[in-house]
């Protein structure tokens, strides 16, 4: 054999070592094509609702007011300027006492059992003038228990009077209004719905003027739809701005004399 075949022999192998240590580094290293960054999930908190900004400027300073409920607050159907508590507001204004934009906290389909959830969530202040408290309609849709509703009730009750730093007199409940006579339950019970209403209102009621807040009766003016439709809103279920209109005008007295 000749020295030349000798070297062969004995530079392959090394080679070959050194080739299978190169590959054998690059597979301990990660291959930055596929390396993925994932970032770390955050779960989402859900936030307090707030109302549009109203398309009728509203005072910087004056009386502040929070109004909490459901549909029948936010004013589904209804543009911004024409929700209860804006309109309420409005009279106020008009009559010499500066009222802020409202704040207001309600969801269209909300039950106590909700409201209280986002109450817990983002309280409110405690130094509010003017608190209004709207709920119930969707715990009797949804068939919610009567004694579930009270219990709800009363809670958020006590949270409106310390949002209204713990005056009983500048908290003001509204009454549930009657969608029995609304398009929306024409092939309903109506007769079934307009009983249950009148149920939940009763125990509101009585809650209420326990505890020495004040309470409006809006449940007749919203049974006028029957034989008015300008007192629907276009979805066939919701009162119309003007509806609201006459509920702000029950209001506006009331909290007149408490401010």
């Amino acid at each position: 054999m000749s020295i030349a075949k000798k070297h062969m022999i004995t530079v392959l192998p090394l080679a070959m070592v050194i080739l299978l240590f190169i590959l054998s580094a690059c597979k301990k290293s990660p291959d930055p094509v596929r390396q993925v960054y994932t970032p770390p999930v955050t779960p989402t908190v859900p936030t307090t609702p707030t109302a549009p900004t109203a398309p009728v400027a509203f005072p910087t300073t004056g009386k502040s007011f929070l109004a909490l409920g459901d549909s029948y607050t936010i004013g589904q159907s209804v543009t911004a300027d024409e929700r209860f508590p804006y309109q309420a507001a409005r009279l106020l204004i008009n009559a010499g006492i500066p009222v802020k934009q409202p704040v207001i906290v309600a969801t269209t389909g909300w039950t106590t059992a909700n409201l209280l959830s986002a109450l817990q969530l983002n309280p409110p202040a405690t130094n509010y003038d003017i608190v209004t408290l709207l709920i119930g309609v969707n715990n009797q849709y949804q068939q919610r228990s009567l004694d579930e509703y009270k219990a709800q009730f009363q809670q958020l009750l006590t949270m409106a009077i310390t949002y209204a730093a713990g005056k009983p007199d500048h908290v003001f409940v509204v009454s549930i209004p009657d969608y029995s006579v609304t398009p929306f339950a024409s092939n309903s019970d109506k007769a079934r719905i307009a009983m249950e209403i009148d149920q939940f209102n009763a125990a509101n009621k009585t809650i209420s003027l326990a505890a020495n807040v004040h309470y409006t009766d809006i449940t007749p003016i919203s049974r006028e739809g029957a034989t008015d439709p300008t007192l629907q809103a276009s979805d066939g279920l919701h009162p119309s701005g003007k509806q609201y209109a006459r509920w702000a005008e029950l209001l506006f007295p009331v909290i007149k004399a408490a401010l």
